[in-house]
């Protein structure tokens, strides 16, 4: 005969005692508030957190956003200021470009008011260093009075010197033989000795010049350095203008004459304007000055 298992059975007095405890300790707990007062603590504290969430999110949004408006600000008062750097560097070169023109206007002023021959300022306007012989254009021609084979100088850091000849007249403008071209010959004379020869280039502005024709014999009396002027004995240039400084002095066996080599006392790669001189008119402010 088989044994039956054991069955627990809850009897209904005992569930009705355990449903009243429950029920009891609900409503005692109810009654005292302990359950309200957790659940707003728990309410509170969750919302503050949330709260706390919330505002730090949106301050660090803000400052995200305050932060590229600062940014786009500050790039544009950059801007701004570098902008206005670079208008007052090109005042200041434009300034310094005015104030080295204006000492060299009155450096010619000075000049051609006690010069005794009437005379023309002009600027350089072109010139073409590769060409074969080097002309310079000037901004000034037969509408100012310039005329052909006119003598042109310059005034360059305090120092007169010869520039060349006027080659061909046009009627705002007019083309200048340098003294440094092949084809110029220039009556010159040896500021120390008298000696007169011949001066010529070799068709750069930055080359040397030459003097030719001055006799072996006065080489006992010639120095490195030695001044040599316009001679002005063909009527084409006026007399006693610088040309240039003896630098190299050869002798050649089968020559009697010595070549001298000068260094102008002008830097013609630097000069921007000359003077024309008309040597058939008198200059009327030199006229003046010699009758106070």
């Amino acid at each position: 005969m088989a044994l039956r298992k054991p069955q627990f059975l809850l009897k209904p007095s005992l569930f009705v005692l355990v449903l009243l405890v429950l029920i009891s300790g609900t409503m005692l707990a109810l009654s005292s508030g302990g359950f309200i007062v957790n659940f707003k603590t728990a309410g509170f504290s969750a919302l503050s957190a949330l709260q706390k969430g919330t505002r730090a999110v949106y301050s660090s949004i803000t400052g995200v956003v305050s932060a590229v408006q600062e940014i786009g600000v500050l790039r544009e008062e950059y801007q701004r200021l570098t902008q206005r750097l670079e208008n007052y560097e090109y005042m200041q070169q434009n300034n310094a470009e005015i104030r080295r023109e204006n000492e060299r206007l009155k450096e010619q002023l000075a000049f051609t008011t006690q010069f005794e021959y009437k005379s023309h300022p002009a600027q350089i306007i072109g010139r073409d260093p590769n060409n074969q012989y080097s002309f310079i254009t000037i901004n000034k021609g037969s509408r100012q009075g310039i005329k052909k084979n006119m003598p042109v100088i310059a005034v360059q850091n305090g120092t007169i010197g010869l520039v060349g000849k006027v080659l061909q007249v046009g009627y705002t403008t007019s083309m200048v033989m340098p003294i440094y071209d092949y084809d110029s010959n220039v009556s010159a004379r040896i500021q120390n000795t008298r000696d007169v020869g011949l001066v010529s280039g070799l068709g750069w502005e930055d080359s040397s010049l030459f003097m030719k024709y001055i006799k072996k014999r006065v080489l006992p009396d010639l120095q490195y350095g030695d001044l040599v002027v316009t001679s002005g004995e063909n009527e084409n240039y006026l007399k006693d203008i610088p040309i240039g400084y003896i630098s190299t002095i050869t002798v050649q066996d089968y020559d009697s004459s010595l070549n001298i080599e000068l260094t102008p006392v002008l830097d013609f790669g630097r000069l921007e304007t000359v003077i024309v001189v008309d040597m058939k008119e008198i200059n009327p402010d030199a006229e003046k000055e010699d009758n106070k």
